[in-house]
């Protein structure tokens, strides 16, 4: 008997809405259980990079999603006298978008949410929660359960039980993940465990051009810091320390005085959305993977938010696993393929974790001594360099004959301003998404038919700059030009996460291609998709 759907989705934050809706938009039978009954509703992440916004354009209605938010353009670290120590340019482009966004998250969460609804082949139960998973090698159960709020406002399980089945399940669960702990999966920790007051805010007048950048008070009395949501709501954070009463600081009496002593901000001026303890951990899960079992997000890793890139992280792991789960489904790709999967992502999250919890410990040093130290450096210029930004460099991706990546293999891929006959816009609006070849000259001189034919069979994009070809655009805003004369190439391969597979001439691009029918293990060219389907 078949199982009930081909992928099952636990949990519907950030995560689980991208994998539900690139998995709706390839055509899958998914499902999604979410134990709370409602999209949250408030901010939790306040911040995406252009990267992420790209993941949202193709899940989502990005304009939706980014009405209300504004591009961050700084990040400061003020010393213990309240000078500035660092100032982080966080202006500039990337993948179609400004590189950094300060964002709402409910509207993020809403523009993804009506696109997965939108698929007649997804189905979304929210207040269900998942109470047991038991795998065979051809399906994964679930026995679900309704979770029901009661009088004191808790929440417990009902009694009416479901049992469903589906070829994968990915647990996109959260920190506290049911089904990481159904498998019995554990967690390496880098033992941060730190306490902050979060208050979040609705600004009822312009505050001011201060509160418009995010800074960070590297304070040994008190770490705290503000930052913009977007451009209506604004965030104050407070560490809470040894001898703190956590109770005490979420008192409204405890924001106001707050407010008044250190921001010169009354009830005039911002109304309290939100105000809360909560604790920032590291902590990555030993094994992403059991079976046809995968976690994604907060159920596979944690990290403190001072790379701002917690969420950008699981909307990461939720595009990868859904390009992949898709060729493994449609049968283009071996069961290992998901393999892959936490071998290309795990170290890229590791990289931003350890970067994050570093930048945590140096800001928020408690001893007055060391932290006079640190300023002390800070303004001598002795600051190590921040590592670049992690890339791809295992995996799906172009390597030399030692293993090693190729140039540009595992970068990510410009997206510029492109027009196809009346039509302009972002290149993965008008052009599509998913596989992209992108060429300087016509990509049929290069291609046989086997190659097509491969191409074809994963919904490839093919593209050129060369006017007059079946594949023509033009680079309305250069991007394209720019970047293969920047490199000096004349072709890129780019995977639906938008990662380079590899870049090259023209003369390469055929061996690229066979290269990546190599890798999802197709030797033999499998039957092209039907007319239309994504991915």
């Amino acid at each position: 008997m078949s199982p009930d759907f081909d992928v099952a989705v636990v949990g519907y934050g950030p995560t689980g809405l991208v994998l539900s809706s690139l998995l709706g938009r390839a055509g899958h039978r998914v499902v999604v259980f979410e134990r709370w009954p409602d999209l949250y509703g408030l901010p939790r992440l306040t911040h995406i990079d252009g990267e992420t916004a790209r993941i949202v354009q193709a899940a989502g209605d990005i304009e939706f999603a980014l009405r209300d938010a504004s591009p961050k353009q700084v990040y400061e670290w003020r010393g213990c006298d309240g000078e500035l120590l660092l100032e982080v340019d966080w202006s500039g482009q990337s993948s179609g978008f400004d590189a950094h966004y300060s964002m709402y998250q409910p509207d993020i969460e809403s523009a993804i949410d009506q696109r997965t609804r939108s698929y007649p082949n997804v189905e979304v139960n929210q207040g269900v929660g998942v109470v047991a998973v038991e795998q065979d090698p051809g399906q994964v159960a679930l026995v679900v359960r309704p979770w029901k709020r009661d009088r004191d406002e808790q929440w417990s399980s009902g009694t009416e039980d479901r049992t469903v089945t589906a070829r994968y399940v990915v647990g996109a669960d959260g920190a506290n993940s049911f089904v990481r702990n159904a498998l019995g999966i554990e967690r390496s920790d880098l033992h941060v465990e730190d306490r902050w007051l979060n208050i979040d805010t609705e600004r009822l007048r312009p505050l001011g051009p201060e509160f418009e950048v995010t800074r960070q008070y590297c304070d040994p009395a008190h770490p705290n810091m503000f930052m913009p949501i977007g451009r209506s709501r604004q965030r104050f954070e407070v560490a809470v320390l040894a001898g703190d009463d956590p109770e005490q600081m979420e008192s409204t009496e405890f924001a106001w005085r707050w407010f008044r002593e250190r921001h010169g901000l009354g009830p005039e001026d911002i109304r309290i959305l939100r105000q809360i303890v909560y604790t920032f951990s590291a902590r990555t899960a030993d094994s992403w993977r059991s079976g046809r079992v995968l976690l994604a997000g907060d159920a596979a890793h944690t990290m403190p938010p001072y790379m701002g890139q917690g969420a950008c992280s699981g909307m990461r792991d939720g595009i990868a696993l859904a390009w992949k789960l898709d060729l493994v489904l449609s049968g283009r790709a071996g069961h290992g393929l998901l393999d892959t999967y936490e071998s290309e992502r795990r170290p890229h999250v590791e990289v931003i974790q350890r970067c994050a919890v570093e930048l945590g410990r140096v800001a928020n040093l408690k001893d007055p001594a060391a932290a006079a130290a640190r300023d002390a450096a800070f303004r001598r210029g002795e600051i190590p360099p921040m590592p670049p930004f992690p890339i791809l460099t295992t995996g799906i991706i172009a390597t030399t004959a030692d293993g090693t990546p190729q140039p540009l293999a595992g970068t990510l891929s410009p997206q510029g301003v492109v027009a196809v006959g009346s039509r302009v816009g972002r290149f993965d609006d008008v052009l599509g998404w998913g596989f992209v070849v992108v060429t300087a000259t016509d990509p049929l001189a290069v291609l046989d038919a086997d190659h097509l034919d491969f191409l074809n069979s994963l919904g490839a994009v093919l593209a050129t700059i060369e006017p007059d070809s079946a594949h023509s655009f033009t680079d309305v805003d250069g991007t394209y030009t720019d970047y293969l004369a920047a490199h000096g190439i004349e072709a890129f391969l780019a995977r639906p996460d938008f990662h380079l597979y590899g870049a090259g001439t023209m003369l390469e691009l055929p061996g690229l291609v066979d290269g990546l029918r190599a890798a999802l293990g197709t030797a033999e060219v499998p039957a092209r998709r039907p007319e239309g389907a994504a991915l």
